[in-house]
């Protein structure tokens, strides 16, 4: 009973069986056929994941189980609906092995990055290839009347003194002659003081890295000889003719291309006077220069000056010019070798002439305490001594000397104080003004290591005897101050125009690195949006002291400098008084 009721059964469910596969054969292809089809022209990117969901081997989905970044969903169970399962869109930036590359979604519009139209200049600093990447100049074409017709009008360019002489070779003057053994046997020349204009333009027309092309120029000159320019005009003319050449400059430079870029932020130019003789403060025909550091579009620019002021951000000191300028290293060597070997007889020197109408000038007490001393050598210029204005005789006494006493002139600064770094002898300054927040390119922040500072108010009160406070050096430390003094002997010369030290940096060379560094930086804070949005221009003078900070605090130097605004129209007397002692100068010697 049990084998025949068992038989039917077979039949039974082989038809079962059969039904089953026919049915999920048919759901299957509904699926995939039928509904895949349909939802592939509403909704590609979703037809592409529900294949890949069937396709994907089992190593496949091992991996991309371990793979945190991908979603979760892709793991789970169907939807008991049917139709495609509702899966996430994909993250436009994976992709994997299997994954086929969907359409990304769509984001936000990025804003585009600003345009900043010196940007290929920044770029040259990196071009390693190129030796003069990030050193490129421009030099603007400026018409021959804001240089070139100066010189060719070289007798107008001083009232008292003729010119012509000190314009000639590039600028340097005549050659001196050696008669006393003093200088070395090439490479002298009777400079005037003033003169830098017309020297730093010729050695800039040899500069190796000059371009054509302004977009990729660190920096751009402005050959314009504003210090023989207002020479001129500083005695017997109006407000109106001291300035003209100054706003025909600027409104030259305004409509050139190259100023749009950074409205002349990017510009420099070199004048070879004192910053007080361009900056007058009011349109007054007694009122002391020309107004070309107060023009608007002036004080974008940066000008190169013996002097500069401790209250102004757009005037910048470079050296006064000596009377040595070498073709070569050679010459530079030979010269400082020269200065190591000397014996110098006197402990320290002074040449210049007492000011007894100025009530803060220490020069009386100076001269007083030198003439007292048996190791002080003096000469004084008050008495019509032809040697004080004798490049032999200053450089020969500086020779002989270990320490020079440079005191303010009649204004800060002193041409002196470089002939005796020439001449191998430490400088003793009074106030800071005379060299150390002046010519922060070139000489050392660290004062002490080449030079001596004794504050004017002990001379004054009568409180240090000079003799003493230098014979408390040691000898040792002399001798490491001098060596530093002879190491800057190149930074503070400048070279021959119509040559080119090999592996020396002269003056010239410092304050064109200077400048671009300068305009780089600018640059840089634009682009980063850093720009010192604090900063305090009356201050000037400690922010070329800071080495990089910007945070200004109490200073050592404050009461030097603490001085009301209407400090600069005192430095414009100063200025004048100059001019009329310089005045008397060339008198005398034209006599």
């Amino acid at each position: 009973m049990e084998k025949a009721s068992g038989k039917p059964l077979q039949p039974c469910v082989c038809f079962l069986a059969s039904l089953c596969v026919f049915f999920w054969a048919f759901i299957f292809y509904f699926h995939f056929q039928v509904l895949s089809s349909s939802s592939s022209t509403s909704n590609p990117a979703q037809q592409s994941f529900s294949l890949f969901s069937i396709s994907i081997n089992p190593r496949q989905r091992q991996e991309i189980a371990t793979d945190s970044t991908l979603p979760g969903e892709l793991l789970a169970p169907r939807s008991s609906q049917l139709g495609p399962p509702l899966l996430p869109e994909p993250k436009p930036s994976i992709h994997r092995r299997g994954w086929p590359k969907s359409k990304p979604s769509a984001s936000p519009s990025v804003p585009p990055k600003p345009f900043f139209p010196f940007t290929d200049a920044l770029k040259m600093l990196d071009n390693k290839s190129d030796p003069c990447g990030g050193r490129y100049i421009y030099v603007h074409d400026l018409p021959p009347r804001f240089n070139d017709d100066m010189i060719r009008d070289c007798r107008k360019l001083s009232l008292w003194t003729n010119m012509c002489k000190f314009t000639t070779n590039a600028g340097l003057g005549p050659p001196l002659e050696n008669t006393e053994g003093v200088f070395s046997d090439t490479g002298w020349y009777a400079t005037n003081q003033f003169a830098v204009d017309v020297v730093f333009n010729n050695r800039m027309k040899r500069y190796e890295c000059l371009t054509n092309d302004s977009s990729i120029a660190a920096a751009i000159f402005v050959p314009f000889y504003a210090g023989f320019d207002i020479s001129r005009y500083l005695w017997g003319y109006n407000t109106s003719v001291r300035d003209a050449a100054s706003l025909d400059l600027v409104d030259w430079l305004m409509k050139r291309p190259e100023w749009s870029v950074m409205g002349g932020r990017d510009h420099f130019l070199v004048a070879g006077r004192i910053t007080w003789d361009f900056r007058r403060l009011t349109d007054l025909d007694s009122d002391w220069g020309s107004k070309l550091l107060f023009l608007p579009a002036a004080k974008n620019m940066s000008m190169l000056v013996v002097e500069s002021s401790p209250w102004n951000s757009n005037d910048f000191a470079i050296p006064y010019p000596t009377y040595f300028h070498p073709a070569n290293d050679a010459d530079v060597f030979a010269w400082q070798d020269r200065m190591r070997k000397l014996k110098r007889k006197h402990l320290f020197s002074f040449a210049g002439a007492p000011r007894p109408g100025s009530s803060k000038s220490i020069r009386g007490q100076i001269i007083e305490q030198c003439k007292n001393s048996k190791v002080c050598k003096l000469l004084e210029c008050d008495l019509g001594e032809s040697k004080c204005h004798s490049p032999g005789t200053i450089m020969q006494m500086f020779q002989s000397s270990l320490f020079c006493l440079q005191p303010q002139g009649d204004s800060y600064t002193r041409r002196s104080a470089f002939d005796s770094i020439l001449a191998g002898c430490i400088p003793v300054f009074f106030h800071p003004g005379s060299a150390y927040v002046q010519y922060t390119w070139h000489l050392p922040r660290n004062f002490s290591t080449y030079s001596v500072f004794i504050p004017e108010d002990d001379i004054r009160k009568r409180n240090v005897s000079i003799e003493e406070r230098l014979k408390q050096i040691h000898p040792d430390v002399v001798k490491v101050m001098r060596e530093q003094v002879i190491g800057l002997i190149p930074r503070v010369i400048y070279a021959d125009p119509r040559s080119k030290l090999e592996t020396l940096n002269d003056a010239f060379d410092v304050a064109v690195q200077a400048m671009i560094d300068k305009v780089m930086k600018l640059r840089r804070d634009i682009i980063d949006k850093t720009e010192d949005k604090d900063f305090i221009e009356e201050n000037s003078w400690k922010y070329a002291l800071l080495e990089g900070q910007r945070r200004i605090r109490a200073h050592e130097w404050d009461p030097f400098f603490s001085k009301s605004k209407d400090t600069n129209a005192v430095s414009n007397s100063s200025s004048a008084e100059a001019a009329k002692n310089s005045w008397k100068i060339e008198q005398r010697d034209q006599s």
